[in-house]
């Protein structure tokens, strides 16, 4: 079984018993719901999450184990008044964005810095003059940048020749490696299966809906955000579909990702997290994405690094690509492709409750 932190053990555990159905607000769910009453319940945890994260902290900093509901620990107390104090500032300074929050200040330490370093050496260093830009035609739009990927990949012709592909390799997590396979289909089916000792576990989008499952237990659904995330991963025609998924698609600064320089989109719509795209200006290949899902008190980012493009059967796809959140990170690898693979909907169908 992959190696997870205990951080992460006890935040499966709680997600996996999420009320379904009906959206319930925190409060329902939960006992002792003071400063994050009306929140979704699907939202609490990753608000914990977000605390963890921007403090560098585990659960037990504020929770006492086994009676999360307790208030014997003093720092509970200080973090309910810190999320009031935060919230406050953003309803008066921000019209209600989200602007400030616990990592502005804690940047992933217990106790924020509220003082300047000194120097360290009596040679202050000297902040380097940018050179001035060569001149050049009008910056790139976002449909240039676009389709600079799509010719990248190989053309709109040769992504739509292509309708499924099976992928298999290994996922590196937690210093261990376990192979995997990666089932996609057009438009928007994707499951993935780890495979270790104790089992197979199932990440699955459907065509409407995620869900999640290990071996031997009853796979359950993802929340609205988590479904939201897992239905951009499973786009097989992204390259074609970024302008149509997204109400909103604007260019950024560019920005030099790994020693690449990135043109950057911004993507906003409904139903689906924010995305910033950062794509290799030369080649026109997409670079990294990062994701963030929206929590009652900041946003959590999730970062794909995509690496190692290939040509499979015409088209440029990565072989390798790594994920990040603040409390964890996997890297798979692929090894083999199939395009065109055979590939039934049922595989993508989440088991009956029943089903052993």
């Amino acid at each position: 079984m992959l190696r997870q932190s205990l951080k992460a053990l006890i935040f499966t555990a709680i997600a996996a018993v999420l009320p379904l159905g009906a959206q319930s607000m925190a409060e329902q769910t939960y006992k002792n719901i003071t400063v994050l009453k009306g929140t979704p319940t699907d939202q609490l945890v990753p608000a914990m999450q977000f605390i963890a994260a921007s403090l560098g902290v585990e659960c037990a900093f504020c929770h006492v184990q086994g009676k999360p509901d307790a208030d014997d620990k003093p720092a509970k107390k200080t973090a309910r008044e810190m999320i009031t104090m935060t919230l406050s500032i953003n309803k008066a300074s921000f019209n209600g964005r989200l602007q400030v929050s616990c990592y502005s200040c804690h940047n992933g330490h217990e106790r924020p810095t509220a003082v300047p370093p000194v120097l360290e050496t009596d040679t202050p260093a000297r902040a380097e003059t940018p050179a001035a830009p060569a001149a050049a035609g009008a910056a790139p739009t976002a449909d240039d940048v676009l389709q600079k990927y799509v010719a990248g990949m190989g053309g709109a012709d040769a992504i739509q020749k292509i309708t499924s592909r099976v992928m298999k390799g290994s996922i590196h997590a937690g210093g261990t490696d376990n192979p995997i396979e990666v089932f996609t289909k057009a438009p928007n089916k994707r499951i993935t299966i780890t495979h270790s000792g104790n089992g197979e576990s199932f990440t699955a989008f459907d065509g409407a809906a995620g869900w999640m499952g290990n071996s031997g237990r009853p796979a359950r659904d993802m929340s609205a955000p988590e479904s939201g995330a897992s239905s951009l991963d499973a786009e097989f025609y992204l390259a074609l579909r970024v302008k149509y998924m997204f109400q909103q698609v604007r260019r950024g600064r560019p920005e030099t990702i790994n020693g690449v320089e990135c043109e950057t989109l911004n993507g906003s719509g409904p139903g689906l997290p924010a995305v910033r795209l950062y794509f290799d200006k030369k080649s026109g290949l997409l670079q990294r994405m990062i994701r963030f899902a929206d929590t009652p008190i900041g946003r959590n980012p999730t970062q794909i690094d995509y690496a190692d493009y290939r040509d499979a059967d015409g088209v440029k796809i990565p072989y390798r690509w790594t994920l990040s959140r603040p409390n964890g990170r996997f890297t798979i690898q692929i090894k083999d492709v199939q395009s065109n693979a055979p590939v039934d909907d049922t595989r993508f169908a989440k088991p009956s409750s029943d089903a052993k």
